[in-house]
């Protein structure tokens, strides 16, 4: 069964970008199933992007993700704060 980086890889092979550009993508920068299918869901969408629109694409994808899993940790910290005034120590 084929990854979804590896699904990105192919797609992004088959819009003729150079093999490294396509490795670096979907192995290194987009190698989660999250990012892989933001990034897969735009390549769908946006017919002939050109390399640098494919890598803003692919920092959005990274910087909303940063936002999510900070905002997660924040979610905990607080949680357990709350649960501290609650329970006490």
């Amino acid at each position: 069964m084929e990854s979804r980086s590896d699904e990105l890889y192919h797609v992004l092979c088959e819009k003729g970008y150079p093999d490294d550009f396509c490795r670096e993508i979907a192995y290194r920068q987009m190698n989660t199933d999250y990012t892989a299918t933001r990034m897969l869901g735009y390549l769908y969408r946006v017919s002939d992007p050109r390399p640098e629109d494919v890598v803003d694409e692919m920092l959005a994808i990274l910087i909303d993700r940063e936002a999510i899993i900070k905002k997660k940790e924040l979610e905990h910290a607080q949680a357990t704060i709350n649960h501290v005034y609650r329970e006490g120590l």
